[in-house]
């Protein structure tokens, strides 16, 4: 791995390696060596392994806020725009899936400071994710009788068991999948 800067080039190493065996069963030397680099470069640039485990999953997290931000914030009808960020989401976690399962199964490795840190950026996603379930439900185009938080967090637990079961070579598309979930979360919301 020998292409692009020393952060990307370790930044993707150890995104595969810890997407293949795990966190903690990944050495600093094994991550620096896929990278060609050498460990005094890595300290350079990330304080310790689990830095990059906060840059692996952070970068994904931003990108999808961005996105989310530009979706809500469009002109179209809510549950449009609601049905395009649930299928987002889906679509770029299948794209940088193995970033996406890295979090998934190591998120509990991140110290402290830096746990408290995703969860407050994931707390912001979902928090305007929420709002668009509100705003279907106070305009009267969802179902009041569910309460947002539990469907926003019941539709989130279905996007994190993703990294248990999905395969990139599986029959769905990442776009098959999205629109399947999305739609799932829109008939739960749906006015009887």
């Amino acid at each position: 791995m020998t292409n692009g800067t020393v952060p990307e080039r370790l930044i993707g190493a150890a995104t595969e390696l810890f997407a293949a065996k795990g966190f903690d069963r990944v050495a600093v030397q094994e991550i620096v060596d896929r990278a060609g680099v050498t460990k005094g470069a890595m300290y350079h640039y990330f304080g310790s392994k689990d830095d990059l485990l906060h840059e692996i999953y952070g970068s994904v997290l931003r990108m999808q806020t961005e996105r989310l931000e530009k979706i809500a914030s469009g002109d179209g009808p809510v549950a449009e725009r609601l049905h395009a960020a649930a299928a987002d989401v889906i679509v770029t976690s299948i794209e940088n899936f193995n970033q996406a399962k890295v979090y998934f199964r190591s998120a509990d490795h991140l110290a402290e400071d830096k746990r408290l840190e995703v969860r407050a950026e994931r707390r912001r996603y979902h928090e305007r994710f929420r709002a668009l379930v509100e705003e279907g439900q106070s305009s009267g185009v969802f179902r009041a009788d569910v309460p947002a938080d539990v469907a926003v967090h019941h539709y989130f637990g279905a996007v994190h068991h993703l990294g248990t079961w999905y395969h990139v070579d599986g029959p769905l598309s990442a776009e098959d999948i999205a629109r399947h979930y999305a739609d799932l979360l829109m008939g739960s919301l749906r006015v009887a």
